[in-house]
């Protein structure tokens, strides 16, 4: 019988390496030591880089919606205001991203949270655009831009102080530093990172592959919370006491969340191919502003911006609005993101989808007094989310941590399998290069 020879080269490489020396190489501790410096890094200036955005946007919407309509004599959020304020949007930020180098990043219909880098030439207009979007009351949230910055101001600045490290290691540093000072926590870094790898071939244990994220994570989250204290919790009505029938409306309602996210997700390309047939950004940005207008004037100033401090306002006051003024803001509030996201404003999608979450939540509790609050705007929120970004983790994590209640895991965690069950599978709130749905 014929033995297999060995191969010259692999015994050569062998009697060059001195015994043990292969095995101290491939130590995880070796390759991990290395990568936190620079992930404290990255996860700082990512944080720096979003509290930089969103207090510019904070003193730009002010200016836009209290100095000026005040100093006009109109007022800050008359139907008037907000027609004129959203349309000047669409056509400035048209102008701006019709001139700006590589048109402010691509198109965002396109895009997803965590995306290749950009060319550092495009950041700056990319930034200027997310500004003026969060300040001119368009419902989009800044995650998405701001980790497409962050993602390439750290590959740029990595790959010239260390050449030759992987690009995947700078796209999950900055995006883990991105989301932790998002949430002002790192568990959602790993927990949305850990779903991104899971997906990926890779060799090696998941916790040394969400080393450095974490620690990026960590690093943002810190630098955000230490300066801006942020906060997701919306101060619920305290839910201490589960019942059996507390998990068919949680179920229920679940799926109906999902059920009006895929109704987003379906006409998604659809209104994308409208607004791509007027064939120039300032057309379209423009007409997209003058409906999202039209639509706050429809649904009342808490349906503008990104919609978390407005769900924060709706929470405080459960019984403040009926059933029907709930289900008008739900409706308004996904139009508008959908109009938002499709026309060519550069934004995220999770902070409206939040939005519409709470407010189909408060929506039932409305009809049925007796769903609690918590379990039923919790079970929205992930049904929405579960729809519109196709993430389980980052689904429930933020259902979870918008009432820091322990007590609602449960009914969130059963809610969650029919829901997905509804979703997955299903065309995402994403599209291709050539317009059709990712699935």
């Amino acid at each position: 019988m014929a033995t297999d020879s060995p191969d010259p080269a692999k015994t050569a490489a062998a009697k060059a390496v001195p015994t043990g020396t292969a095995l101290v190489e491939t130590t995880p501790v070796r390759r991990l030591l290395p990568v936190i410096v620079p992930a404290l890094a990255v996860g700082i200036v990512s944080a720096l880089v979003l509290l930089g955005v969103s207090l510019l946007a904070e003193k730009l919407q002010d200016l836009l919606w209290g100095t000026l309509p005040d100093a006009l004599s109109i007022g800050r959020y008359s139907a008037l205001w907000m027609i004129v304020m959203l349309t000047a949007s669409g056509l400035v930020v048209g102008l701006l991203i019709g001139t700006a180098p590589g048109r402010a990043g691509p198109d965002p219909a396109t895009t997803g949270l965590v995306d290749p880098p950009l060319a550092p030439g495009v950041v700056p207009g990319l930034l200027l655009v997310t500004v003026l979007t969060l300040a001119g009351g368009i419902s989009l949230g800044p995650e998405n831009p701001i980790t497409a910055a962050n993602i390439a101001l750290a590959f740029w600045l990595g790959r010239r102080f260390a050449p030759g490290t992987p690009v995947a290691l700078w796209i999950s540093l900055a995006a883990a530093g991105t989301i932790g000072a998002l949430f002002g926590t790192p568990v959602a870094a790993a927990l949305i990172l850990s779903e991104t790898l899971a997906s990926r071939a890779q060799p090696g244990a998941l916790w040394d592959r969400l080393f450095g994220p974490l620690a990026a994570g960590t690093a943002g989250a810190l630098t955000m919370t230490l300066l801006a204290h942020p906060g997701f919790d919306l101060a619920l009505p305290a839910y201490t006491r589960p019942h059996w029938g507390d998990l068919l409306s949680a179920v229920v309602i679940a799926v109906a969340g999902s059920l009006l996210g895929l109704v987003a997700v379906y006409a998604f390309p659809h209104a994308h191919r409208a607004f791509r047939a007027l064939q120039h950004p300032v057309l379209a940005l423009t007409l997209g502003g003058l409906l999202l207008g039209l639509l706050g004037a429809l649904g009342g100033r808490l349906t503008l911006f990104k919609g978390l401090d407005e769900a924060k306002e709706l929470a405080a006051d459960p019984s403040g609005w009926s059933a029907g003024q709930f289900a008008v803001m739900v409706a308004v509030k996904t139009a508008a993101l959908l109009i938002a996201a499709t026309c060519g404003f550069r934004g995220g999608r999770i902070f409206p989808a939040v939005f519409v979450g709470v407010a189909l939540g408060l929506c039932a509790h409305a009809l049925v007094t007796s769903v609690p609050v918590a379990p039923a705007v919790t079970c929205a929120v992930l049904g929405v989310l579960l729809a519109v970004t196709r993430q389980g983790w980052l689904s429930l994590f933020t259902a979870a941590v918008l009432v820091g209640d322990a007590a609602v895991l449960p009914m969130l965690c059963i809610a969650s399998l029919p829901a997905w069950l509804l979703v997955t599978g299903r065309p995402q709130m994403q599209l291709h290069e050539d317009g059709t749905p990712l699935r």
